[in-house]
């Protein structure tokens, strides 16, 4: 059985289902499975995502638009 069939019936279990014990159930699953990803990071990679975000919040920053034009003049 693939996984996408494995989704399929599991998708029509649960819309058949009237047990609000088992939803509760099976959502705490998800949310145990669910990873934090900034955890997955490094601490180098964390320590740059927040000194980006400290000059961003301090002004230090290209605008989008700016930056874009820079590319489409190698297109």
């Amino acid at each position: 059985m693939n996984i996408e069939t494995t989704k399929l019936e599991l998708m029509h279990l649960l819309l058949q289902t009237q047990k609000e014990s088992l939803l509760k159930k099976l959502k705490s699953v998800f949310e145990e499975e669910q990873v934090d990803w900034w955890n997955e990071m490094s601490e180098n990679e964390q320590e740059e995502i927040k000194t980006g975000l400290k000059q961003a919040d301090n002004g230090e920053y290209v605008d989008n638009e700016i930056v874009m034009k820079r590319f489409d003049k190698w297109h």
